[in-house]
């Protein structure tokens, strides 16, 4: 009789802080998982607006380059106005380019209304729910929660001093809010250009 005690007793289940402890572990590994996949759901919908500022960042810098190598522009005119140049100093909307064809100038207009997109700052025609961009159901996404700021400041030479001539460095921003964030984003692209083509 008194093996057969001994045999019972060694045989014991979970007791209730046991299970307890597990549960507690259990929900928070669950909720950290959840806090990753909400992570992750969020960075999905802001993909799409930091693609448009990437790009459109790089098409700013490309159309400053080409002004310049298809002397449109002087090396010079590659200047903020407040230093003499022909480029707004402060962030600006998303509009078309004027006469000069280049964005981020005094003479900058709203972009005309063109299909699916009505006048006013830059708009992007989307494929509707065919998935086919060019047909009836297509969306229009306003750019107007954009802002483009270019900044070109001089460069200094090696000795940290002088100021070298055939040089500055250009700054583009392109600053955007997103519906779920109160923090506006920015994409930064920096780039020098020389007085040479």
């Amino acid at each position: 009789m008194r093996q057969a005690r001994f045999h019972a007793s060694a045989q014991r289940g979970f007791t209730l802080i046991e299970t307890m402890i597990a549960i507690a572990v259990m929900t928070i590994g669950i909720v950290s998982l959840l806090a990753v996949f909400g992570t992750a759901v969020a960075s999905t919908q802001n993909a799409q607006e930091n693609l448009i500022a990437r790009q459109k960042a790089l098409e700013t810098m490309e159309s400053i380059y080409t002004a310049r190598n298809t002397q449109q522009i002087t090396f010079s005119q590659i200047a903020n106005i407040a230093n003499g140049g022909i480029f707004t100093s402060g962030a600006t909307p998303l509009q078309s380019a004027g006469p000069d064809g280049l964005v981020n100038t005094a003479d900058d207009v709203d972009f005309p209304a063109s299909g699916v997109c009505p006048a006013g700052p830059e708009c992007i025609t989307l494929p509707g729910p065919d998935g086919i961009l060019g047909t009836a159901d297509d969306k229009a996404l306003s750019l107007s929660n954009f802002r483009r700021q270019i900044q070109i400041g001089p460069v200094l030479e090696s000795d940290g001093v002088t100021i070298d001539p055939n040089l500055k460095q250009i700054t583009v921003t392109i600053s955007y809010s997103t519906g779920g964030s109160p923090i506006p984003r920015a994409y930064t692209v920096n780039a020098l250009i020389s007085a040479f083509r």
